[in-house]
């Protein structure tokens, strides 16, 4: 007995029929292709962070500078010793009404500061407020605005590091976006000296903290803009 040929589904391709090749080759070209994009992208965004850390680099003063204004307060990031010593001689000179030293150790007290600066106690007993609350820049800047709207001051002279500048800035700005704001770095010796390509230890600081300033660049888009209220909430919450 015969029995009828079976029929496939599927056409009947004739020997040497070139389509699977060819959709083999089309996508080992797709995948090339996807290759290359995702390559140009990581070059691409490499370029911009290496624009962006020279772009830093040209922020951060070399040279401190000489204040020829006054202004209503003065604020001192904590950080280094040679910061708040500057931030005291600004004020003897006259350059601010008051002082606020922000993000001191909470067991560091005023008698400390007085032994450090013996010829100033006069001034850290009248004209010096202490913030032991801020422990990093986020909370010096918000301790900086409660401190600047309760003192009704609209003009303040920042001093940090030459280096912690150009984020602290941003931070103060974010917070005092109505108030005018006057940096004084303190720029170390050695990066007076030395370029920071030329020392490791100088280059490993600024891209540490050109990596910081990025990450709170970042953060204050994603984040709301301080509420104007936040302060009069605060003070009520301190008992103040």
């Amino acid at each position: 007995m015969q029995f009828p040929a079976s029929h496939s589904s599927e056409p009947h391709r004739p020997e040497g029929d070139p389509r699977p090749g060819r959709r083999r080759g089309f996508g080992r070209a797709v995948s090339r292709a996807a290759f290359g994009i995702m390559a140009c992208m990581v070059v691409g965004a490499g370029l911009a962070v290496g624009a962006g850390f020279l772009w830093f680099t040209q922020q951060v003063p070399t040279e401190e500078i000489t204040v020829r204004q006054e202004a209503d307060g003065i604020v001192v990031l904590t950080g280094g010793a040679s910061r708040i010593a500057d931030a005291v001689e600004l004020l003897a000179a006259g350059h601010g009404k008051r002082l606020l030293i922000t993000g001191v150790h909470p067991t560091t007290s005023e008698r400390e500061l007085a032994r450090v600066l013996p010829r100033r106690q006069h001034l850290l007993k009248c004209c010096v407020d202490l913030d032991h609350s801020a422990v990093n820049t986020v909370g010096n800047a918000a301790e900086t605005r409660r401190w600047a709207v309760d003192r009704g001051f609209r003009s303040l002279i920042v001093v940090t590091s030459a280096y912690h500048m150009p984020r602290s800035m941003a931070e103060l700005s974010r917070q005092l976006p109505d108030r005018q704001l006057i940096a004084f770095p303190v720029v170390t010796e050695k990066l007076r000296r030395e370029p920071w390509w030329s020392s490791p230890p100088i280059a490993k600081l600024l891209i540490s903290e050109f990596l910081k300033y990025m990450v709170a660049q970042v953060r204050m888009r994603l984040e709301p803009a301080p509420d104007k209220t936040d302060v009069a909430r605060a003070r009520i919450g301190s008992g103040s």
